[in-house]
């Protein structure tokens, strides 16, 4: 099946520029010349890559990317702008672009650009498919950092997400506490390591069926915890 790209920039030397490139690596080209246009053929179409112009009409495209990047936390973005600005780099950015290229540019450096990005999108697409059956019936959102039980989310604090985290992706290894500590609050620590077993027996309570004989999250005595994966 193709790869999608949605173009998006109201100058049509422009997006006949880009597409050039595209067409050659076989992509499926989309088009759009303002914001709404852009964002209602993203829904419809579903591209793997949008190529977005800040400077638009109606919209621009920093709020494209932030409504895009909401909707879909996958899609691949990557801003394009006629500025050599430090600020609009920091904006696109913050609104959840995935790379930034400056106009005038080469097609084919864009086209590399997006075919690593898809790339980077590919393996961690695998890692997730992974990272969920190495943690059944557990799965865990790492972009909004959520984690879910049989597809009810479990609401963790920050900390007692990291520890989750730290365990599922690394399952039936042994953690002592300073292990933990280190991993969790940093090598700098300088508090009583008690803190580790408060976090692990409120995550039990939000996790395990019952907490008194917990199923994933195995206390070994004298060492520490790890997180028993059968």
């Amino acid at each position: 099946m193709k790869r999608k790209v949605l173009i998006v920039d109201d100058e049509s030397s422009i997006r006949s520029f880009i597409k050039i490139g595209f067409e050659r690596s076989d992509f499926k080209i989309i088009e759009a010349v303002t914001g709404e246009e852009g964002l209602d053929l993203a829904r419809t179409h579903r591209p793997d890559i949008v190529v977005l112009d800040i400077m638009l009409p109606g919209i621009d495209g920093f709020e494209v990317c932030n409504v895009l990047r909401t909707e879909f936390p996958e899609m691949g973005i990557i801003m394009l702008t006629a500025r050599d600005l430090d600020m609009d780099r920091i904006m696109g950015l913050e609104k959840g672009a995935d790379d930034y290229v400056v106009k005038p540019f080469n097609p084919l450096e864009l086209v590399l650009r997006a075919e690593a990005l898809l790339r980077r999108i590919d393996i961690q697409d695998i890692q997730k498919r992974e990272y969920k059956a190495l943690a059944s019936p557990f799965k865990i959102d790492t972009y909004s950092q959520r984690v879910f039980k049989n597809s009810t989310e479990i609401e963790l604090t920050p900390k007692e997400y990291q520890i989750m985290d730290l365990f599922i992706k690394n399952p039936d290894k042994l953690f002592s506490r300073n292990e933990i500590v280190d991993a969790l609050w940093g090598s700098d620590f300088m508090g009583d390591l008690k803190i580790v077993d408060v976090n692990i027996r409120r995550l039990r309570k939000r996790i395990e069926d019952d907490p008194q004989n917990p199923k994933f999250i195995e206390t070994v005595w004298g060492i520490g915890y790890r997180w028993r994966s059968k």
